[in-house]
């Protein structure tokens, strides 16, 4: 469990897919292949793909991020409230320079090592903030600032540091083993709160495929609201926040909901908002 919650925290979600020229650089049989699909299943081939399982989980650094979504939370420095706002990239789908890897993956790091919030995701450890490590190396893309260590663990932010509460992942503070592991789709909607909707971590490549960034972002934000939904959640169980506190934290995340989705670019937001009525009306009558 986390010790305390920061004065500014990032709740964050990344999507990626495999990485075609990754497929074409690894296995000769496809080198000379034009066809990013046909790249990705010869990729999904290798990963050990059988009729039950299409698509296996392949090694991260096979893999390109494609969107990177984030919930922020800045402590309101007179005391009391804090401001929420719905961060994600690529901002300009239609800039073809926007929407590439070493874009997404750079700005997000940078703006990491230079704001230095508290990082909290779900699997973060293991997979968000490893993917954004590889991915980066890879493009050589240099990230000094979120690199940057201090000499002893209470001195300064530490992303590297496993424990430390600059770096959360829900997932580790309430995993099990093996299959007790719960989803964050299992946590959430069993707590009211809205988990995938319309679309599938493993949907992403198609829309990838298809150019279909509006779809990729659109998921990845409520990704990001679900996963920050949960960790407020987590947050209460810890004492971090009390009864009324947590309610009223749980009324900005509608608010902000409410302000973005009158965008047309996050009118989908309405979707999760809906869900989220209807998951609590649920919960309502739990004994």
């Amino acid at each position: 469990m986390f010790k305390q919650v920061m004065d500014r925290v990032w709740v964050f979600d990344c999507e990626w897919v495999p990485d075609p020229l990754a497929g074409r650089l690894l296995f000769p049989e496809v080198a000379d292949e034009t066809d990013d699909r046909k790249v990705m299943e010869a990729m999904w081939l290798h990963g050990g793909a059988t009729q039950e399982e299409p698509r296996p989980f392949l090694k991260m650094a096979t893999c390109r991020v494609v969107s990177i979504a984030a919930v922020l939370r800045e402590k309101d420095p007179r005391g009391g409230g804090a401001k929420l706002s719905l961060l994600a990239l690529p901002r300009d789908l239609s800039d073809k320079a926007a929407t590439a890897e070493r874009s997404i993956v750079g700005k997000f790091l940078e703006a990491v090592g230079r704001d230095r919030p508290q990082l909290v995701g779900f699997n973060s450890i293991g997979a968000d903030l490893k993917i954004l490590v590889q991915r980066a190396m890879i493009l050589g893309e240099p990230a000094p600032a979120f690199c940057r260590r201090p000499d002893k663990p209470w001195e300064g932010v530490d992303y590297f540091a496993r424990g430390s509460d600059h770096n959360v992942d829900i997932k580790d503070a309430v995993s099990g083993f093996g299959r007790g592991t719960p989803s964050l789709h299992e946590l959430a909607v069993q707590s009211g709160i809205p988990g995938k909707l319309d679309v599938a971590g493993d949907g992403v490549a198609d829309l990838w495929l298809e150019g279909d960034w509006a779809k990729i972002v659109a998921y990845n934000e409520t990704d990001a609201l679900t996963t920050y939904l949960v960790w407020l959640r987590l947050a209460h169980f810890g004492g971090h926040f009390s009864a009324v506190a947590y309610e009223a934290e749980q009324l900005r995340v509608r608010e902000l909901i409410q302000t973005e989705m009158e965008k047309p670019e996050r009118a989908h937001l309405a979707r999760f908002l809906e869900e989220w009525d209807r998951l609590q009306a649920i919960i309502e009558i739990r004994d």
